[in-house]
């Protein structure tokens, strides 16, 4: 009974993005990215909640240190309270740092890393239904969907791999794609390994037998 109900779960998440997005084959490949190539190769990681920050402050090492991004998206240092990194690239938080410590610092020089990875939301790609550790994984630059799915562990024995869903925004508009996960995992069919970009997520429906 459990098992069917999350199986109609998930076929009624298919139905209500099909009816609210305009759903297309047409999907970039990988291979040639096409007219996805500008957005992935112009990928910058953005902080998040639960991130680690090495912020080094040159000639400074009292005020330089390691930093947990709190659930509120801000850190707190020696001299700079409650400062908001989400939604930031390193490098831009690094000049933020600089403005706000020339207060305190002549002419500081900071320097911002991300050693541990959790990110917002937003950079996150989303795989639901039958695989076999569905989850939200961070997204890397030029993620493929093979990659994700390796990430994932592969389609579960009950999966219908060829009728998976892929929802993504475009210019603000979500947009329903079909993609063939059984074909590039069992098949090695590559034509079906497109670009992954953060937010998407993708659906995978159990095989009705």
């Amino acid at each position: 009974m459990i098992k069917r109900f999350y199986s109609v779960s998930i076929s009624c998440l298919v139905a209500i993005f099909a009816l609210g997005a305009c759903s297309s084959n047409s999907l970039p490949q990988a291979t040639t990215r096409a007219s996805l190539t500008t957005d992935v190769d112009k990928y910058e990681y953005l902080i998040g909640p639960g991130d680690q920050l090495t912020i080094f402050v040159w000639r400074n090492p009292e005020i330089s240190g390691s930093f947990i991004v709190r659930p509120d998206g801000k850190v707190t240092t020696s001299l700079v309270e409650d400062i908001e990194v989400a939604g930031r690239t390193p490098t831009t938080l690094a000049r933020e740092l600089e403005e706000q410590l020339s207060t305190y610092i002549n002419n500081p020089r900071v320097t911002v890393s991300v050693t541990g990875f959790a990110g917002p939301f937003s950079e996150q790609v989303r795989v639901i239904g039958e695989a076999t550790n569905p989850r939200a994984v961070n997204y890397t630059q030029h993620m493929t969907l093979l990659d994700l799915m390796i990430a994932v562990g592969g389609l579960t024995e009950f999966a219908n791999g060829n009728n998976a869903k892929l929802v993504r925004v475009i210019e603000g508009k979500q947009k329903v794609f079909e993609i063939n996960i059984a074909d590039l995992i069992k098949d090695g069919d590559i034509k079906e390994n497109i670009d992954m970009l953060p937010g998407d997520i993708v659906i995978i429906p159990e095989a009705w037998f």
